[in-house]
């Protein structure tokens, strides 16, 4: 597949896929995406100290240096877990400059470390930042009662309809602990039906720019 960096609405660059006409985060604007969906309506809705946290595609890494940034802010302890079929190369994460455009200078070496760490082991970042890269299909995940939050970022319905059904919902169901939240861009009926028959109680937010809604989804407890 041909993929190419293109600016996004807000000034940040994303990946483009030209084959599918799909990007890694949106065209409206990467950054604001991500700080809408991932932070403000996940991490900062969460109210624990120590956070566990599953990435369903980790893709650029701008999810995870975002929360990176936000655990140092706030002193929470964050583990932090990656998992991704087919990582960027080095050329990609230079151009993507997501350093420059956070102006987060302080964290250009823990940056890149995520991106050059090995698959599969558990490094310290910083003392609040734990980080784990897995490689592997969405479909392969098995973890219980793991985590207290996913985002699920994976490639978008009309592409891959295959990662946003029941079978790898409940898969994030079971993963999550009890009163765990997941959160995504994605509102699509077809997306909340299917959350809703594995068992979550799933709201509807309003969307980053460029989209309307998107939804938070809740592992209750009982």
């Amino acid at each position: 597949m041909i993929r190419k960096i293109i600016t996004t609405g807000d000034g940040s660059k994303t990946i483009q896929i030209e084959d599918w006409n799909e990007q890694y985060h949106s065209i409206h604007g990467a950054v604001n995406e991500a700080y809408h969906v991932f932070i403000d309506k996940g991490f900062s809705y969460l109210t624990n100290e120590a956070i566990s946290i599953l990435e369903i595609g980790f893709g650029t890494g701008l999810n995870a240096l975002i929360t990176l940034i936000e655990a140092e802010k706030s002193n929470r302890q964050v583990d932090y877990t990656g998992i991704e079929a087919y990582p960027i190369t080095n050329e990609e994460i230079s151009q993507l400059d997501y350093i420059e455009t956070l102006k987060a200078d302080a964290f250009r070496e823990a940056f890149f470390e995520m991106h050059k760490s090995a698959w599969g082991g558990k490094i310290g970042l910083t003392p609040y930042f734990s980080f784990n890269k897995q490689k592997k299909d969405f479909q392969e995940i098995s973890d219980r009662n793991l985590y207290d939050l996913i985002y699920f970022d994976a490639f978008g319905a009309r592409v891959q309809p295959e990662l946003w059904t029941e079978i790898i919902f409940d898969k994030m169901y079971n993963a999550l602990t009890e009163n765990g939240i997941l959160v995504t861009y994605s509102a699509k009926g077809s997306v909340r039906r299917a959350m809703q028959a594995v068992g979550f109680v799933v709201e509807r937010l309003p969307g980053p720019p460029g989209k309307r809604e998107m939804l938070r989804a809740l592992k209750v407890s009982g």
